[in-house]
């Protein structure tokens, strides 16, 4: 049996028999008018956890950490600024932990550098690192006006893929997510519609259409 690693997200870790298969990589795609961050947010609560921030600074992702009502952990942020990110955030990535946590957001800097030939081999390196250290890596992909070219090849690589959808409908704003793509485990056959507020939960309130 795959020990199975916790997302801190109770709903998802019983939709996924405990939660995810420890060594994969996870790509949380949503919109960037989201609340996608909130499942960071919480998977920081589950085990010690390294944040690489390709946008925000290291300061403003650690004081949007404390101030969240969600129940978070003590995470390490470190912002990859500079002309070679990928080398940047291979060299921290490499030094990894076991059994650790591992955030890259958002992935979209990343799959935009060229030649792509080096961010295959970046997300080679990361699958190898995470595998060999009984990990879990969630990057963060942003499904908005302009999606990278290499996105087909992020989800190709990731071993589980969770697609937040959200949409306004009449006075209320909707959150769905799907999880087309498992490996190592089944994959959820239904949608789950959340409720993405102070945390992340199930929304009771009526069915899902």
């Amino acid at each position: 049996m795959v020990n199975r690693l916790r997302t801190g997200i109770d709903v998802l870790d019983r939709k996924l028999d405990g939660g995810i298969p420890e060594g994969s990589i996870v790509a949380l795609t949503a919109e960037p008018a989201s609340q996608a961050e909130l499942f960071l947010y919480e998977l920081t609560a589950t085990r010690g956890t390294l944040w690489l921030s390709l946008d925000r600074t290291a300061e403003a992702v650690l004081a949007s950490i404390e101030q969240t009502p969600a129940t978070t952990g003590d995470p390490t942020v470190r912002h990859i600024s500079g002309e070679a990110p990928l080398d940047n955030a291979g060299k921290l990535v490499s030094a990894l932990p076991e059994t650790s946590n591992l955030i890259v957001d958002p992935l979209d800097v990343l799959e935009a550098q060229e030649p792509h030939s080096r961010f295959r081999a970046f997300m080679n390196d990361m699958q190898n690192h995470i595998v060999n250290t009984g990990s879990l890596a969630i990057v963060h992909c942003l499904d908005g006006h302009e999606v990278p070219p290499l996105r087909d090849t992020t989800e190709h690589f990731a071993d589980v893929v969770f697609r937040l959808e959200t949409r306004v409908a009449g006075d209320e704003i909707e959150n769905k997510l799907a999880i087309p793509k498992f490996r190592g485990g089944r994959a959820p056959a239904d949608v789950i519609k959340l409720d993405l507020v102070e945390q992340v939960s199930i929304d009771t309130s009526r069915d899902i259409a």
